[in-house]
């Protein structure tokens, strides 16, 4: 796949000085400030920009080293803000002055006209998208809420108590800084390159640790049958019912599933299984509603039976102190599961509309829904006792997390 003009990268550790990261709002006031007056001249540059761009086809070079320099400053303050990075950044987005900068492209490039006259309406998607990442701005300053700022809200307090921000929630805000970046720079007409949502590019790992429930994918061409995805809704609710009808049991299940591992450390073998194909079911489920994959599921969750899978490991020992807290340390979890599953309702909105007209959904959106799938199963499977191995956020390849413990 051709490489994103707007690329970020990350040379940041997961050590954090616990002084700044209680009096990062306080410390970052500055940068708000700074930021607010900046904004109001890219306001001015980027009209000027628009009208030069689509007479042009090409941003005057002023015009284009101000606003990589505004779209880079901004990065690095979201950086800062959210604990993905640790030191102070400066006022004026230099490259390579942060750990976790950008690579933009150095000179103007011509862009096509089409692009430029409708770039409000072609990048309204991406907006949408952005949202669901960063909050209900596109900054992100302002409003709490998405992806990145979920993931700073619980990562200042395990900063605060271990001086280290959470792997799986770094690797998580940066996929999200990654985004937000390219479609600063679409917007701006710094690139007309559209952004990139598929999640197991760089920056992020190359290898996730090793987890009991992984997610598994069949080849797909992204060929989506036009009249089912139509009718998709309808199609699903013979679904819900008996998703409905099979939590019932499935919870009561889970609860006499507890006291058995709490007492045994162990969850019985039967309910082991039967937990299994419930949440392995309901991810297939999902995949489907989602457009993620196109077969009509199974109603009996069987592993194998769906290109969209989940491999749960046999019952293993578990430790009863995680189990007697589940519902509490599960909320962390729940807080994350939440946000990327938005990103994937969303996506599943926007591939709604690009399947029906083109009879393909965007390989990008729905790699996003697969990293979304993968975090939700091993979510329930934490909370339905399968395993007490915590949901791993980190957006690394499904292939690198099925790799041997």
């Amino acid at each position: 796949m051709y490489e994103h003009p707007v690329q970020l990268t990350n040379e940041a550790g997961l050590e954090r000085s616990r002084l700044t990261v209680f009096f990062r709002l306080l410390l970052a006031i500055p940068h708000f400030v700074w930021f607010s007056f900046w904004t109001i001249g890219v306001f001015f540059v980027a009209i000027f920009n628009w009208f030069a761009t689509l007479f042009r086809g090409r941003s005057p070079v002023f015009c284009h080293n101000f606003l990589t320099a505004y779209v880079r400053y901004t990065t690095h303050i979201s950086a800062y803000v959210s604990l993905t990075a640790n030191p102070f950044p400066d006022f004026v987005g230099r490259p390579g002055s942060y750990p976790v900068d950008l690579q933009l492209p150095d000179a103007p490039d011509m862009q096509n006209r089409w692009k430029t006259g409708f770039r409000l309406i072609l990048g309204l998607p991406a907006f949408i998208l952005d949202a669901a990442f960063v909050g209900g701005s596109r900054s992100g300053y302002s409003n709490s809420g998405g992806v990145l700022w979920t993931n700073a809200f619980l990562a200042w307090w395990a900063c605060l108590f271990t001086g280290r921000m959470p792997e799986g929630l770094r690797d998580l805000n940066l996929y999200a800084l990654r985004y937000s970046a390219q479609t600063h720079a679409y917007a701006l007409l710094v690139t007309d390159r559209y952004p990139n949502a598929d999640p197991f590019v760089a920056p992020t790992p190359g290898s996730a640790p090793y987890h009991p429930v992984r997610l598994t994918t069949a080849d797909d061409d992204m060929t989506r049958s036009r009249l089912t995805v139509f009718f998709r809704l309808l199609l699903v609710i013979p679904h819900f019912v008996w998703l409905i009808l099979w939590s019932i049991p499935a919870y009561l299940c889970a609860i006499v599933g507890w006291f058995a591992a709490l007492f045994t450390g162990h969850l019985p073998d039967w309910a082991h299984r039967f937990l299994s194909r419930f949440v392995r079911y309901y991810t297939h489920l999902n995949a489907f509603f989602l457009i993620a994959a196109n077969p009509f599921p199974g109603f009996t969750g069987a592993p194998g039976t769906y290109p969209i899978d989940l491999e749960i490991d046999a019952r293993a020992l578990q430790n009863r102190w995680k189990t007697g807290f589940r519902i509490i340390l599960m909320i962390p979890a729940l807080a994350v599961a939440s946000t990327v599953g938005g990103v994937a309702f969303l996506g599943a909105f926007l591939g709604w509309f690009a399947a029906l007209f083109t009879g393909r959904m965007p390989r990008n959106l729905r790699q996003s829904q697969v990293f979304s799938l993968r975090y939700s199963g091993q979510f329930y499977a934490y909370l339905l006792l399968l395993t007490d191995r915590y949901p791993f956020a980190s957006p690394a390849p499904p292939s690198a997390a099925s790799s041997a413990p």
